[in-house]
Formats: C-alpha cells, sequence, structure tokens
C-alpha cells in the first residue's frame, strides 16, 4: 500500500533537490532542440531506472565516501560544461523541426544523458536514504520518480518557450557556465 505522506514528503524533498541541478539544463537544452515529447519520454525512462537502482541500493549508497561522490559529480559537471562549450555554433539557430529527428534518436539521446549524468547524484542518494528510512520503497520510489519528471518536464517546456525569446547559442553559454559553477563547487565540496 502506497503512503502518501511518505510519497508527498520524497516528493517535495527530491523536487526542490533537484530543480537547481544539472538535469534541468539538459532538459531545457534538449527541449530546445527537439521534440519535447520525444526528450521527455528518454528523460523519464532514465529517471525511473535511477529511482528504480536508488531504491533497491537503499542504504548501500549512503555508504559511498562523500568526498568520492563530490569529486564524481564535479567531474561529471565539468566535463557536462566542456562539452556545451566547445559545441561547434551552428550558424542556423533554429529549433529542428520533429520531423527531422526521429522518436528512437532523440528519446536514446535524452535517456543515455541523463543516465550518465544521474550516477551517483544528490537526489539518488537522497532517494536512496528515504527508501532506508521509510522501509517503503513504493512510495518512496513513487515520490521520487513524479518529482523527478515534473522537474525534467519543467526544463523541457521551459526549455521551449525561452527558446522563442532567447537565442540558443546564449542558453548554452549559460547552462555551460552553471554546470562550470557546479562542478567548481563539487570539486571544492570534494577536497574541503
Amino acid at each position: 500500500m502506497i503512503s502518501i505522506s511518505v510519497t508527498a514528503l520524497v516528493f517535495g524533498v527530491v523536487f526542490l533537490a533537484e530543480l537547481p541541478d544539472k538535469t534541468a539544463l539538459a532538459g531545457l537544452v534538449l527541449g530546445t532542440r527537439y521534440r519535447a515529447s520525444y526528450v521527455f519520454v528518454g528523460v523519464a525512462a532514465a529517471f525511473a531506472v535511477h529511482v528504480v537502482l536508488a531504491v533497491a541500493a537503499g542504504s548501500v549508497l549512503t555508504l559511498l565516501p562523500q568526498q568520492l561522490v563530490h569529486a564524481l559529480t564535479g567531474v561529471l559537471f565539468l566535463g557536462g560544461a566542456a562539452m556545451l562549450l566547445m559545441k561547434k555554433d551552428d550558424d542556423d539557430e533554429q529549433v529542428k523541426a520533429p520531423k527531422d529527428q526521429s522518436f528512437w534518436r532523440v528519446s536514446g539521446a535524452g535517456f543515455m544523458l541523463i543516465l550518465v549524468a544521474e550516477f551517483g547524484d544528490l537526489t539518488q542518494i537522497m532517494t536512496a536514504n528515504m527508501a532506508a528510512r521509510y522501509d517503503d520503497p513504493l512510495s518512496v520510489g513513487l515520490g521520487a520518480v513524479l518529482a523527478l519528471w515534473a522537474v525534467a518536464g519543467l526544463g523541457i517546456v521551459g526549455g521551449k518557450a525561452l527558446m522563442k525569446r532567447v537565442p540558443l547559442v546564449l542558453i548554452t553559454k549559460i547552462a555551460a557556465m552553471l554546470m562550470l559553477a557546479l562542478g567548481v563547487w563539487s570539486l571544492y565540496e570534494a577536497i574541503a
């Protein structure tokens, strides 16, 4: 049986923790380039995999040294920032029409991006902690996956709306700078 209170608590914690995360940035960038529904399917599937892994692992993930988690997260942030900054600027900044990109290609790209980027993420560790604490894997998993899907949806839809007013090059550079700052901060936390 699902506990509404545990589900709501997990949703709130994971939602707030994920909002400023790299995933919202990734969803925003993908949402500006490709069909939002295709991106969301891939991203949502990757988040579901992560939640299942986090809930199954329970407290095992919390046994990892915090410095190692911060260092790996920092490297992932910096790698993501580098990829965005080194990307060749297209002369044509228009979003590709959905017919130019197949469902499997776009959703697969979203899936792989989130699958790789979210390993060891704060929300994955928090989900594992809450699964261990509340001993209610279904409620914890439901709250976490709904929160992650909500943040991804906001990023993807926000990316579409933002693209109407701001050039993609600027969005990409801002996302890269935010990822760079998060990477430096994570590495600082690993060392401190």
